[in-house]
């Protein structure tokens, strides 16, 4: 069997080893006799994969000992209605920093909580660039500061970790996470949908700092409750429990390939030799500020958007697939998170040459 290069934003490309092993234990996980997706959530044998999961994800990230980790449903999406429910405390005023479309959504849900301060935004330049703090409008008082640490359209990355005082830092870190080392400690909150860089769509994660557990006002229905799910180990209702198996094994693989600082180069090397081969092209652009790329998520432009179809015909030929950009934005989009291999890049960089070279 020959497998594609999948360059999808989410839901993303897995690691092949993982799906080997999901495909080896899926009748008979470790002799128990059936498969994880038939397990009682409550039963020893999916309970040792939670705490396992949860575990592995800790060191990974080296997430401290006052932090909570959740495995909940309702994707990134119903986060942006649960940190505004659950961290507003009564306090009125939240800041958001808006830096693209998932900022945008995010700004709009909260508005539905309290007044939203939207204390810097790219809109100016059409979200291609990270608004330096220096010019951040922070309201001192507000309950807490938001910002997307990684916007999967517009391929904008913060590349430094805002510094907010006593403020709490909440980040949507869906599709950058266990991308790179991250001082968890920095944070109040952190959150992520599982299907761009941990595993299948149904799972969302949350890090969250104990002092921000339980103080929602007005306190919020039992399910948006942050509490409800700390005080039930994310055992409230059913958890996503083949998903978070799937993260888990994702979690294992990336300890055996050395950790996240280990990833961080590899990243840095794949974003690295497709970002040097636009910016020598005059066929190929990519409208992001440099200091604010994406290792993620590269945008790029084709200088005659006449041959889009053309292009990506060709990707597709040749083994690659999910290349065409978002349709709010057009162009093309290379999606190339922790399981895309270097040589998946590198067959995208030649094609791109090849295609210059008959079309220029």
């Amino acid at each position: 069997m020959s497998r594609i290069f999948n360059f999808s934003a989410g839901p993303a490309a897995l690691p092949e080893e993982v799906l080997r092993q999901a495909a080896e234990e899926m009748l008979d996980w470790h002799g128990c006799g059936h498969s994880v997706m038939e397990m009682s959530h409550r039963g020893k044998e999916y309970m040792s994969i939670h705490e396992q999961a949860a575990t592995d994800l800790r060191e990974l990230l080296g997430v401290p000992a006052n932090y909570k980790i959740l495995f909940l449903q309702g994707g990134a999406t119903l986060q942006f209605e649960m940190i505004p429910a659950n961290l507003l405390r009564g306090l009125g005023t939240a800041d958001y920093v808006h830096t693209g479309e998932w900022s945008k959504k995010a700004i709009k849900a909260a508005k539905g909580f309290g007044r939203v301060n939207v204390v810097a935004s790219a809109e100016d330049r059409n979200f291609t660039y990270v608004p330096p703090q220096s010019q951040w409008k922070l309201d001192p008082a507000a309950a807490y500061v938001h910002i997307c640490a990684n916007e999967t359209i517009g391929g904008v990355e913060f590349h430094y970790t805002p510094e907010t005082g006593a403020v709490p830092l909440v980040a949507d870190m869906s599709s950058n996470i266990l991308s790179k080392p991250v001082d968890v400690s920095k944070y109040g909150l952190i959150y992520a949908g599982a299907q761009k860089n941990i595993g299948p769509a149904g799972l969302a994660i949350v890090i969250v700092r104990e002092d921000l557990v339980g103080v929602g006002q007005p306190v919020p229905p039992t399910m948006l409750d942050y509490k409800t799910h700390v005080d039930n180990d994310s055992m409230y209702n059913t958890p996503p429990t083949y998903s978070i198996y799937i993260a888990g094994l994702v979690f294992q693989w990336l300890k055996r390939k050395g950790g996240l600082a280990a990833m961080q180069q590899i990243n840095e090397q794949k974003a690295g030799l497709l970002y040097d081969y636009l910016d020598q092209s005059s066929f190929y652009s990519n409208p992001v500020a440099k200091s604010d790329r994406s290792r993620m998520n590269v945008p790029f432009v084709l200088a005659n958007a006449a041959l889009d179809d053309e292009f990506l015909k060709g990707a597709k030929a040749r083994g690659m697939v999910q290349l065409k950009g978002h349709r709010s934005v057009g162009g093309m989009r290379a999606s190339i998170y922790n399981a895309m291999p270097l040589e998946g890049v590198r067959a995208l960089v030649d094609y791109m040459r090849e295609f210059e070279t008959s079309h220029a």
